[in-house]
């Protein structure tokens, strides 16, 4: 008497191979989505931690300190000590956050008018690194806001000015997330 061997057919095994695989098709996407919301919405949060250490600095102080351009060593010494436990260099994405503020900005950027020594904006490329080149419109403020619909969502830039948000992510019911 011959005695059968225990184990999985070829068809067995290909049947859970395409299972697995089909699973696989469905779910990573939706898993490479939701990492790179939590990377936008950590940095946003980032930017509003700056903004408002940008912010309690100009109330005791009555002008934004003086910087243009990538955070560096002494704007993180100036907002430290009193206003940020750590200061955020990079987007989640790994890009440098970018920080303008103070009387030796006074211009306009992006669509914000810098008016004097109290203003301040700061903002993040995205994704890519690269700004997506929308300017804020004071007289249609929501114009530059946007749906995130896809991956190339996450290219685009978030940007806050003097404390509220000109360029960044709104629900479908046009509140800003």
């Amino acid at each position: 008497m011959l005695k059968r061997k225990k184990g999985f057919t070829l068809i067995e095994l290909l049947i859970v191979v395409a299972i697995v695989g089909i699973l696989a098709a469905l779910l990573i996407p939706n898993a490479i989505s939701a990492m790179q919301k939590a990377k936008q919405k950590g940095t946003m949060k980032d930017i509003s931690t700056i903004s408002t250490a940008l912010t309690d600095y100009v109330t005791d102080n009555g002008v934004a300190p003086v910087h243009a351009g990538i955070i560096d060593l002494t704007l993180q010494q100036t907002l430290s000590a009193l206003y940020l436990k750590i200061c955020p260099l990079e987007d989640q994405w790994g890009n440098p956050l970018e920080v303008y503020s103070g009387q030796a900005v006074n211009f306009e950027m992006r669509g914000c008018v810098f008016g004097g020594g109290d203003d301040f904006v700061v903002f993040s490329l995205g994704r890519d690194g690269v700004g997506d080149g929308v300017d804020y419109d004071p007289g249609a403020p929501e114009a530059a806001m946007y749906l995130v619909t896809n991956m190339s969502s996450f290219l685009n830039d978030l940007i806050m000015f003097n404390g509220s948000w000109v360029r960044a992510p709104i629900t479908r019911s046009g509140a800003s997330t």
